[in-house]
């Protein structure tokens, strides 16, 4: 088994299979979105012909959502998955929130949640996209005042709750809309059924993975994720390497590798954070480059798979710094091209 090659072809960074940027969001479930600048490139460059507008039309049409879902950060999902992911998640998220909530010495009493989430929705029906400015001067007009911090717990609690989702998408700064006017409301979804569509998306998109990897990415009890593999039955398998017990799915993808490919990988990548352990692409002496210890994560650079240097997504020529391997900036000219197009495309 090579790993690495594998991973590349299933999370669609080598020869990939789809030209709609939902289909890629499909495909992986969900994405991780939070350096809101990024997630169109986190999307557009795992599809045949990377576009940022062809995102963007996605995202404005209410096909691609951004919320706070999973581990209490920020992720994008198609309409499709909208509810039932929700369903999954939310009680977790919530739980989550509240204990951030708390340790920052905040307290939101039910009476006042109820009534700023009604302003907000309030707010959000009255026109199609919102900013959290917005918000306040809704707010004040009511002659209500907090400080930013609690306001963001209220949107997110609105969010969790399936009552705000993303609005528009706007060049630096998140909006919101009432989910009601952009996502189609669906009947009740069947749990056990949920979870297995749900395991089924991370297996199929981030193979090989351990059940270590699939608890940490998807937020939920370990009891919940077994369950999930459980339910996939015959169409997911399990292959020793290293020590450590990988799950593929029998249509995992395994030809179209090719070698000396360069990528840029924006921070936050699911080529990183959709896994607990990221030694197989990311040699330990070198994490600290990757990410650090409180969860930050940087622009990094992958040659045939392996991290092997930084790059910096918003200068006008290609900047990078390589600290594994004999590389320089004329390796990956390709790749910053690709890049550039992409975004202005």
């Amino acid at each position: 088994m090579n790993p690495v090659a594998i991973r590349l072809l299933n999370q669609q960074l080598v020869a990939p299979q789809f030209s709609d940027p939902a289909e890629v969001v499909s495909h992986l479930g969900a994405i991780q979105a939070q350096e809101y600048r990024l997630m169109r490139w986190a999307v557009a460059m795992r599809t045949k012909k990377p576009s940022a507008k062809a995102f963007k039309k996605a995202f404005d049409d209410g096909r691609i959502i951004r919320l706070h879902l999973m581990r209490g950060t920020w992720q994008l999902v198609t309409a499709e998955d909208y509810w039932s992911m929700l369903g999954l998640c939310a009680a977790k998220a919530i739980a989550v929130t509240k204990g951030w909530m708390s340790s920052n010495k905040i307290s939101i009493p039910d009476d006042e949640l109820m009534r700023i989430r009604e302003l907000l929705a309030q707010t959000a029906a009255d026109k199609r996209s919102v900013t959290k400015e917005d918000f306040v001067q809704a707010l004040a007009e009511k002659d209500i005042h907090m400080d930013e911090h609690r306001l963001s717990y209220h949107i997110r609690m609105a969010e969790l709750s399936g009552t705000l989702c993303s609005g528009d998408l706007l060049p630096m700064k998140a909006s919101y809309a009432l989910t009601a006017s952009k996502v189609k409301s669906k009947g009740q979804t069947d749990r056990d059924e949920a979870l297995k569509r749900f395991t089924q998306k991370y297996f199929q998109s981030r193979q090989p993975a351990t059940l270590e990897d699939f608890v940490w990415w998807s937020g939920l009890n370990i009891s919940d994720c077994r369950k999930g593999i459980e339910l996939l039955g015959n169409a997911i398998h399990t292959e020793r390497w290293r020590g450590r017990d990988f799950y593929l799915t029998d249509d995992c993808r395994t030809r179209g590798f090719r070698k000396d490919k360069f990528h840029l990988i924006p921070p936050y990548d699911e080529y990183l954070i959709g896994y607990k352990s990221r030694d197989i692409v990311l040699p330990p002496e070198h994490r600290h480059h990757a990410h650090n210890n409180s969860g930050i994560f940087q622009p990094i650079i992958t040659h045939d798979g392996m991290v092997c240097g930084n790059w910096s997504p918003f200068k006008e020529d290609v900047q990078v710094e390589f600290f594994n391997g004999d590389f320089g900036a004329e390796d990956v000219q390709k790749a910053w091209k690709e890049y550039k197009k992409a975004m202005t495309n």
